[in-house]
């Protein structure tokens, strides 16, 4: 596989959890694996949350590059 030419797609999306950030990355890789075929790496672009009414941590939202092998 390494070593041979090939192509790859960038797209990007948002993983949204409550847990951490690392859940929301999770989230929206799972996410993405359902729809698009031979994921081979993340970026993390921002970083951001919601803060509840008590003043804590609501929510991780996660924006992320992800890219995939086009088809040949």
């Amino acid at each position: 596989m390494y070593g041979n030419d090939r192509i790859y797609k960038k797209v990007e999306i948002i993983g949204v959890a409550a847990g951490s950030i690392e859940a929301a990355i999770e989230t929206a890789l799972v996410k993405a694996q359902t729809s698009l075929d031979k994921l081979s790496w993340f970026e993390v672009q921002e970083i951001r949350g919601h803060i509840g009414p008590d003043g804590k941590v609501a929510e991780y939202q996660v924006v992320l590059k992800v890219s995939f092998e086009l088809k040949g």
